[in-house]
């Protein structure tokens, strides 16, 4: 069989594959992620938006795809590169294989490429633009594609919803608001579960819409993207901080630290994967955390701010979590509602009721 797709990356680089899911050339940002399962998931979060995904694992595709464990209703992954392709499941869940979603979705799709050697490259020279195209374009065409094609800031707003919608729970007990930047269904099954009915509000939802439904607390969710890129969600979030308990998940946390006046800054090549150790400075227990981010808080910005760090990456030693403990918000850098991923760090939800619990309680008290 011969080639007939390639990646052409910003200083030449040819890798030529083979093609599955859409043929639609596109420029994206170049990442990786280094989960051993969980292929379904990877696709369907929607912090992926505008981003190549190398899955340093070498064989995809093999359990296919079912109804249950999708994270967005409409996938927005811009490309799956993968070592080996299998596009003949065996699972007793599979509905439908993975080539045949992201064939529907619009989702660019190489395999039989060395994924050990793009890998080093990311991580040698950071993360870069990568143009998904056909085997007849030359490198020199690729990248002047490339240095003319810059990659959207209005990942927030594609995936966002559109207009609030409510999400009871079955054994109600709070009311939280979540402010919706790419949220992954498993957070909002993660609420629900623990008796919370969830309002969710679009990204540049203003706060006094929010303030309307009275929620004993708010969520402010993953997401796509620079957190900088979304002024809006920021303004809101700091017009709300100290009136209500307040938890943010990834995109989320670094709102929550842009709003107290602490920066955010872009990492080499990111953290992305189920197998990533964090330290909780509170307990010195470690938490093997599910992670997908480029960006991180700035340890010596939070300096002068109410917040304090609570988790740090063993890794490199980056801000894994903050808290104000005055304001009742706490936010993390990883994702506690995994999916894929370990599930250590869950708690971190309860920790969430405990607030609004404490909160409640104290306001009937007076």
């Amino acid at each position: 069989m011969e080639f007939n797709r390639k990646l052409i990356l910003e200083n030449g680089d040819e890798y030529r594959g083979y093609l599955f899911g859409s043929d639609e050339d596109k420029v994206l940002e170049l990442v990786f992620n280094t989960s051993m399962v969980g292929y379904q998931e990877i696709v369907s979060d929607p912090s992926y938006t505008y981003q190549a995904v190398v899955m340093t694992y070498p064989l995809i595709g093999n359990y296919g795809m079912n109804a249950d464990d999708y994270e967005s209703a409409r996938p927005s992954i811009g490309a799956l590169i993968v070592r080996e392709y299998n596009d003949e499941p065996s699972n007793f869940r599979s509905s439908e294989t993975l080539g045949s979603v992201m064939k529907r979705f619009g989702i660019s799709g190489i395999f039989g490429i060395d994924t050990r050697k793009l890998t080093r490259h990311i991580r040698d020279f950071g993360s870069c633009k990568v143009l998904i195209t056909g085997i007849s374009t030359a490198a020199e065409e690729g990248r002047k594609i490339l240095a003319g094609t810059d990659i959207p800031k209005d990942a927030v707003s594609l995936v966002s919803r559109k207009k609030p919608f409510s999400v009871p729970s079955s054994d109600s007990v709070f009311r939280v608001a979540a402010i919706d930047c790419g949220m992954k269904l498993n957070i909002l099954r993660s609420l629900t579960g623990r008796g919370c009915d969830v309002t969710v509000f679009p990204w540049n939802t203003e706060p006094g819409e929010i303030e309307r439904i009275r929620p004993d607390g708010i969520f402010i969710s993953n997401g796509p993207g620079d957190p900088t890129d979304v002024p809006e969600t920021i303004s809101a979030v700091k017009s709300l901080l100290g009136k209500y308990p307040v938890f943010g998940i990834c995109l989320g946390h670094q709102i929550i630290s842009l709003a107290y006046g602490a920066r955010t800054y872009k990492l080499k090549f990111g953290h992305r994967g189920g197998n990533h150790p964090v330290k909780n400075l509170e307990t010195g227990k470690i938490e093997i955390t599910s992670q997908n981010h480029s960006y991180a808080v700035d340890a010596g910005s939070l300096a002068g701010t109410p917040l304090e760090v609570t988790h740090v990456n063993l890794l490199d030693g980056t801000v894994e979590g903050v808290r104000c403990a005055r304001d009742h918000v706490f936010s993390v850098q990883y994702h506690p509602e995994s999916a894929p991923g370990p599930q250590d760090s869950s708690y971190l939800f309860d920790r969430f009721l405990g607030m609004m619990r404490e909160v409640k309680f104290n306001a009937q008290k007076n």
